[in-house]
């Protein structure tokens, strides 16, 4: 199991990552906005379940990388440090503004716009990196069971953002309204998640 040192430390990023402007909240915005809640949610719920896949690729690619040589996952989570530095940047260098697009294109089932939610997520490529540079980040190699570390991880990940995207698909109008009039909100969210990113980023890499 998780230490609690690991959970809490883990959740708080993932929760602030989740919530900084980015493609998958905001399209779950624009289609709140534009169809409806149950819309929003239901599209909010398949992008967050979309993640479980990444999940399952960091697990078998950490397990298989410890197992192979404990030296190749050292490298891995040096290039992913570099990566989330790398993303940091990118983050305290926008200059925010992020805005939802309105979404008009003819009205959708619900189990359909879940299933476009959860298949846009799951194809992601950058998706898959993130993962691949994320979650390692949090995994203690020393105490074993490095694999089940990672799919814990990518659960806790998972269910934090089917919290906060069926919140954000549930309050997408008055969401969109409050970023539409503070339209800086989201340059301190970028802040926020772009000096996580660089201080895991940071750690990871002179970490001994």
């Amino acid at each position: 199991m998780l230490t609690p040192e690991q959970f809490f430390g883990f959740l708080a990023a993932a929760m602030l990552i989740t919530a900084s402007p980015g493609p998958d909240n905001l399209m779950v915005l624009g289609v709140g906005m534009s169809r409806g809640r149950a819309q929003g949610i239901a599209f909010g719920l398949g992008c967050a379940l979309g993640c479980l896949s990444h999940t399952a690729l960091a697990a078998l690619g950490v397990s298989a990388l410890i197992a192979a040589s404990p030296t190749a996952f050292s490298v891995l989570k040096m290039c992913g440090g570099l990566y989330l530095v790398w993303l940091g940047m990118q983050a305290l260098r926008s200059r925010g503004g992020a805005r939802a697009a309105s979404v008009t294109a003819p009205d959708e089932s619900l189990r359909k716009l879940f299933a476009k939610g959860l298949f846009a997520n799951a194809i992601n490529p950058k998706v898959v990196l993130f993962f691949l540079s994320f979650l390692p980040q949090f995994v203690i190699a020393e105490r074993g069971g490095a694999s089940w570390q990672t799919v814990q991880l990518g659960v806790i990940f998972t269910l934090q953002a089917a919290l906060l995207f069926g919140l954000l698909g549930y309050f997408s109008g008055a969401v969109g309204h409050w970023l539409h009039r503070r339209p800086r909100a989201g340059l301190w969210l970028d802040r926020a998640a772009g000096t996580i990113f660089v201080a895991l980023g940071v750690r990871l890499i002179f970490a001994r």
